[in-house]
């Protein structure tokens, strides 16, 4: 099943175009669901919902009832569902729990409404980034001494912290890698909405590299509500050269598909207008840049990592090994990205940036390496 992410710059149309892409697929015939907070339903497309308040309720209940022994123990008065209200955040995790409900679902096609352009570039981080977090601070070989925890179980009279902690933990992470894997997929690609004005270029990049740095594919960026070139209105003459003008930049900046939009003079209404806004249909996937390793021995006694980083440039740009990770700042984005096996056996010396290339030089550890006999 395809999964298509949209978002874009706060006020670009996202949740029109969303609607609009859902639309025209299912008018084609395919079996179509839309995760979205704020599109209307449409004729043949199945709408779902997140609701923050719902999930964080049920989630934070659920915690109270499995740490029910221990806060009878301390002499804490549970909550109740009716005092209860969402956290910052919960927004959030309901979305990514849709998600994943959306991958799991019979459908051919799942278009995904995303927060604006920062907020959808954390969201997609946020399942790598807390899986790393709960392997750090509890990571599963601690466990290893769980067979005395039913002992001391039984002399305190109540579970102990450390089972119920490692039982929401370990079901944390299942959550969790369940969808990083729906965001990771092939299948998954992202959408991103403009509309052509100063900052649409700079959106573009931020966009190309945030989703390099969590090697995601963008399928194709949708230029949003472009005015007539000609008009005899002087000021509508004026304001349509200045929109064209950004989009001759982001033609120039698209490396993939640049698809453009007509503004249709008035806000959206209906299934006429969404139909006029269908961008494109969504008949293949987009490749994933490969971060390759290329083995430069025989020539220079190395091995060369390219992660490819569009749009980086040299002064944003900070590498630190850390065991078996590398930690990888790009601007505002950082990853701790996990070495290939061979990689772990070697140490750094060196990287070069090269027309959005990024080569980091590993030289072989020879107390790691295999020899050759």
């Amino acid at each position: 099943m395809r999964i298509i992410l949209v978002t874009g710059p706060g006020g670009a149309g996202r949740t029109t175009l969303a609607a609009a892409t859902a639309l025209a697929e299912a008018q084609a015939g395919r079996r179509v669901l839309l995760v979205s907070e704020e599109a209307d339903p449409a004729e043949g497309v199945k709408l779902l919902r997140p609701r923050p308040g719902d999930d964080f309720r049920r989630e934070f209940l659920a915690l109270q009832a499995r740490s029910s022994a221990a806060l009878d123990l301390l002499g804490t008065a549970p909550f109740e569902d009716a005092e209860l209200t969402e956290l910052p955040g919960s927004r959030q995790f309901a979305l990514l729990r849709a998600l994943r409900d959306a991958a799991a679902g019979d459908h051919d096609l799942a278009v995904v409404d995303l927060p604006p352009l920062p907020e959808a570039l954390a969201l997609l981080a946020l399942p790598g980034q807390l899986r790393r977090y709960l392997r750090r601070l509890l990571p599963p070989e601690r466990q290893a001494a769980r067979a005395l925890r039913p002992m001391l179980a039984q002399l305190a009279g109540v579970p102990m912290p450390a089972q119920w902690l490692y039982e929401t933990t370990a079901r944390w992470e299942a959550e969790l890698a369940a969808v990083q894997a729906v965001v990771e997929d092939p299948d998954t690609t992202v959408r991103l909405v403009l509309e052509p004005g100063p900052g649409a270029a700079r959106a573009l990049r931020t966009a190309r590299l945030g989703l390099a740095v969590q090697r995601l594919a963008l399928d194709a960026v949708v230029a949003n509500r472009i005015l007539p070139a000609a008009s005899e209105d002087p000021w509508l003459a004026g304001l349509a050269a200045e929109q064209h003008r950004h989009l001759a930049e982001l033609r120039t900046a698209t490396t993939g598909e640049l698809y453009e939009l007509p503004h249709l003079g008035r806000a959206p209404r209906g299934t006429e207008d969404l139909v006029l806004l269908s961008p494109v249909r969504a008949e293949k996937t987009v490749p994933v840049p490969e971060w390759a390793v290329e083995d430069r021995r025989e020539e220079d006694g190395v091995l060369v990592w390219h992660i490819p980083l569009p749009g980086a440039v040299k002064e944003e740009l900070s590498l630190v090994r850390r065991g078996d990770e590398l930690l990888l700042t790009v601007g505002a984005f950082r990853r701790g990205v996990p070495l290939p096996g061979a990689l772990r056996r070697c140490t750094v010396t060196g990287a070069g940036l090269v027309d959005g290339d990024l080569r980091v030089r590993f030289t072989p550890d020879p107390g790691l390496w295999p020899r050759t006999p």
